[in-house]
């Protein structure tokens, strides 16, 4: 993991066109800017993770009810 340290108003490139700054420090708290093109989805980590396992458990219900309509039209 790459650690660095910025002050208020100091940015991170990530990219040439992502660019993450330090807006507001506040007790134990940042906020921060990003700055991203439009199609690059940026979430908080428990949203994305959250995501990630709606993804996951629809991906198995898929397979699960192609698994069974496999199934039945075998049987016929």
């Amino acid at each position: 993991m790459l650690v660095l340290s910025r002050k208020l108003n100091e940015s991170i490139k990530v990219s040439d066109d992502i660019e993450v700054k330090i807006i507001a420090v506040d007790g134990d708290q940042v906020k921060l800017g990003i700055e991203a093109p439009r199609h690059i989805d940026i979430h908080r980590k428990e949203i994305y993770d959250a995501i990630q396992n709606e993804n996951q458990a629809a991906a198995l219900t898929t397979v699960e009810m192609l698994k069974k309509l496999s199934d039945s039209v075998n049987k016929s």
